[in-house]
């Protein structure tokens, strides 16, 4: 029996990105008479551009678009996103083969200090890139101070310890996956504090006529969690939204049923547009 011929994985280079891009190396080559993956590293404009807030960035695919032309030139056959990267309209050639099961979705308040949302003093600086905290910041304590911060997961927690913030939100499912645990003070309920669309999921992205690499890649789906996924996705599509627009929204799937929860918040938070719905047999509807 010939052996397969690798597949070329390509990612962003940053220590997230190559944890869960090994991650599902690893998935892979677990089964029966897998081809071995080769790592294929890819700077994106949102490596290469870390000082602009991402709110103030043109277009959507701003940690993609060279890992997406890179997969329809044949330069890799799939590639691993955080799926909130991914933008909602995707490339004509290119589809998701796989959304591998969600991990925590919820936000995580990481601070030096033994604090909480709530106990944090007045006027303290909070750390984040994203419209979505910022509102959500300003809706549950408008007497905080939304700082910018880009970066990377550990660049980001190296300047909360060196005082340059009193606290910054992250997403949990990234904190975790890097053991960067240490200083989460707090989750932030989903309740109050909606996570971005898609968050803690990763998705494998390739050729949609590539069938050789979608059946390597089909095992690794999650069910659940492409459907609640979808729904997200589908309502941040019809918002036209990317990192311009502060949306929240988290979808379950339980007992045969889908229930969805969204908002689209003010920037100053003060105004909300809250709802829910959902069915399972058209998560994207």
């Amino acid at each position: 029996m010939s052996t397969p011929r690798p597949l070329r994985l390509g990612t962003r280079g940053s220590d997230l990105a190559l944890w869960q891009s090994r991650h599902v190396a690893a998935r892979i080559a677990a089964l029966p008479g897998a081809p071995e993956v080769e790592l294929v590293v890819i700077r994106t404009a949102g490596d290469n551009i870390a000082d602009v807030p991402l709110s103030q960035v043109a277009g959507k695919a701003f940690f993609t678009r060279e890992i997406e032309e890179a997969l329809l030139s044949g330069e890799v056959d799939l590639a691993v996103h955080s799926l909130k990267d991914l933008a909602t309209e995707m490339p004509s050639g290119l589809a998701i083969g796989a959304v591998l099961e969600r991990q925590d979705p919820r936000d995580v308040l990481l601070a030096a200090a033994p604090v909480t949302l709530d106990t944090l003093p007045a006027g303290a600086r909070v750390g984040t890139s994203s419209l979505r905290r910022k509102a959500l910041l300003a809706r549950a304590r408008p007497d905080l101070v939304a700082v910018e911060l880009r970066g990377n997961v550990p660049t980001r927690i190296r300047r909360l310890l060196e005082g340059r913030y009193d606290a910054i939100v992250l997403a949990a499912a990234g904190v975790n996956r890097l053991g960067l645990t240490a200083e989460v003070r707090e989750h932030l309920d989903p309740e109050r504090f909606l996570p971005a669309v898609a968050q803690g999921a990763m998705a494998v992205q390739l050729r949609s006529a590539d069938s050789e690499t979608t059946r390597w890649v089909a095992s690794l789906d999650d069910g659940p969690t492409r459907a609640s996924t979808a729904a997200e996705r589908a309502l941040l599509g019809r918002l036209e939204g990317g990192c311009q627009i502060p949306v929240g929204a988290f979808a379950e799937v339980a007992g045969g049923k889908l229930r969805l929860r969204a908002a689209v918040c003010a920037l100053d938070g003060r105004r909300v547009v809250a709802g829910q719905r959902g069915v399972l047999a058209r998560p994207a509807a």
